[in-house]
């Protein structure tokens, strides 16, 4: 599928949030975001509207569109809705899956393992669930899943940025095992206690 400029400004803004370029309540200059990609406003209005519906901007009344705040209590709320959802959709999505699937799996695995710094892994990462949830085939419950995302990771980046270091992670490959062998059941398991690490 084709990216449209609105899609790739709103990707662009969601990753300078997620990783704390763009800091809490900094404001999200309409001018100034259509000057950096030769745009007109009206895909940059587009790009806000969509951080909007994802919780990375608030439109606040005569002081514009400003980058969320980040709330610590969130965190909490954040990991047991990751539990609860992420498990639903594994325990779905690994009796469906398909060679295709699990070389998907595989490969965003090895990039995780791969990465060297926190972005490139936060990228893996995300797409390693995502590659695992995938098959269960409810894109209303992926939507979820993936904003919920999203907010962890500007969790992880605001806390963990100035200490992260590559590392293989074992609760990933007892996943891999899972998967290989479709034991659901010990997915989920595994993936409820990987999920509560964070907390």
């Amino acid at each position: 599928m084709t990216q449209t400029i609105a899609d790739k400004i709103y990707l662009l803004l969601r990753e300078r949030i997620v990783t704390g370029e763009l800091a809490a309540d900094e404001k999200l200059r309409q001018d100034h975001i259509a000057r950096e990609f030769d745009a007109s406003h009206v895909p940059v209005r587009e790009a806000l509207l969509r951080l909007e519906a994802h919780g990375l901007a608030t439109s606040i009344p005569r002081r514009g569109m400003r980058v969320s705040a980040l709330d610590p209590q969130e965190i909490r709320e954040v990991v047991e809705m990751r539990v609860a959802l992420e498990v639903l959709a594994l325990s779905h999505a690994v009796p469906r899956m398909r060679e295709k699937d699990v070389t998907a799996i595989r490969t965003a695995f090895d990039a995780c393992d791969a990465a060297t710094d926190m972005v490139t892994w936060d990228r893996a990462n995300r797409a390693f669930h995502m590659a695992l949830l995938t098959p269960c085939a409810m894109p209303r419950l992926l939507d979820t899943i993936a904003d919920l995302e999203l907010a962890a990771a500007r969790h992880l980046f605001a806390h963990w940025r100035d200490t992260w270091k590559p590392r293989r992670d074992s609760d990933h490959a007892a996943l891999v095992e899972a998967i290989d062998r479709r034991d659901a059941a010990g997915a989920c398991d595994v993936m409820r206690r990987h999920l509560r690490r964070v907390r």
